[in-house]
């Protein structure tokens, strides 16, 4: 789960670099404005990570649901609900959780973050137009404007459906984060005890609360 929050992280604050492509920005402004017109986002999406030197290859599925400020993600053991003032996370192998307030700062991340923040936090340019197995998806390629611990990330989106088909994160260790998403359903009905993590379903939890 630390791997995937720090991916959410790098979707939401890194900046650009000087020189600006117009007909990128404009497809991540169409796929923002279009993504915050659903009352939910599903998301079932393949995580990846590669390190060809050191001979690693990971692989995990997942999925994520949105709605406005509270989610749920559920990847490899471990599942974070936020109801958009708290956050539990659940890990699984040691039947415990713990709890913490959300951080409510203005450059806080969340998963909403990575499905709406493209423009303001990046500068981009269109690396690949069409494809041969699908002609409307485009490759977007997304610098930091100051070295940090990433390279560049490339979102693949289908400009046709204004979708995230999958994104991969290059850091400066030589690894490579891949998500892929599998299937993305929207104004999925949710509702508001769905985004609470609740202790009679885990019998003996240890609760440990970080408040």
């Amino acid at each position: 789960m630390k791997r995937l929050l720090g991916l959410i992280l790098i979707l939401g604050c890194l900046n650009g670099y000087a020189q600006k492509d117009e007909k990128a920005t404009t497809l991540l402004e169409e796929v923002s404005t279009k993504t915050k017109t659903y009352s939910s986002i599903k998301a079932d999406f393949t995580y990846s990570m590669d390190n060809k030197s050191a001979r690693i290859h990971e692989t995990k599925s997942g999925t994520l649901l949105v709605a406005g400020e509270k989610y749920i993600v559920d990847v490899a053991g471990q599942k974070v609900y936020c109801n958009g003032k708290e956050v539990w996370t659940y890990i699984s192998a040691s039947n415990e959780v713990q709890i913490n307030e959300m951080d409510t700062r203005k450059e806080a991340i969340t998963p909403t973050n990575i499905l709406t923040s493209y423009n303001t936090n990046y500068q981009s340019r269109i690396i690949q137009d069409g494809d041969a197995s699908d002609p409307n998806l485009e490759a977007i390629e997304l610098i930091p404007y100051t070295q940090g611990n990433y390279e560049k990330v490339i979102v693949i989106i289908d400009k046709k459906l204004k979708q995230i088909k999958s994104f991969k994160i290059f850091d400066r260790n030589g690894n490579v984060f891949t998500y892929k998403v599998n299937r993305f359903q929207t104004d999925v009905p949710v509702k508001d005890s769905d985004f609470v993590f609740n202790e009679a379903d885990h019998e003996n939890v240890e609760v440990i609360d970080m408040r």
